[in-house]
């Protein structure tokens, strides 16, 4: 068994670090828990795994995780949506039409369930359109 342990202590694990705060101090994948003979579980963030002198349990405080999770969840919020706001951006100010340039005539068509309603007595052309079945009210 001691050779064992010799064996396991002396490999090599490869790893990046990232600088953030987060609810975990390592992100492990499955290739380092089967290294470990660990088993995480994330209902009651645990983990375990056979150490020299019995099982090594490594957990978390429930209020942490969701504290770091909450912040997380509003800081990639942020920055998804401001990558999404300058391609939206990018996107609609070669779509945005100039107000102050007319627009062709077949760019609104009334329906028959309307009327004009001139809104300046002394201009005939300034008008609105309101629809004929409205309610009394």
């Amino acid at each position: 068994m001691f050779g064992d342990r010799a064996n396991f202590c002396s490999e090599v694990l490869t790893f990046e670090v990232v600088d953030f705060l987060g609810s975990y101090h390592a992100i492990l994948g499955q290739p380092c828990y089967t290294k470990f003979m660990a088993i995480p579980n994330y209902t009651y963030l645990k983990l375990q795994m056979p150490g020299p002198n019995g099982v090594i349990t490594v957990g978390s405080a429930f209020s942490h995780a969701y504290t770091c999770d909450h912040e997380h969840y509003e800081l990639a919020t942020a920055v998804i949506n401001s990558s999404e706001l300058l391609w939206l951006r990018e996107l609609s100010t070669s779509t945005v039409l100039d107000s102050n340039k007319p627009t062709s005539s077949n760019a609104f068509r009334p329906t028959k369930e309307t009327k004009a309603v001139g809104i300046n007595p002394t201009d005939p052309t300034k008008t609105v359109r309101v629809g004929t079945q409205l309610l009394a009210k």
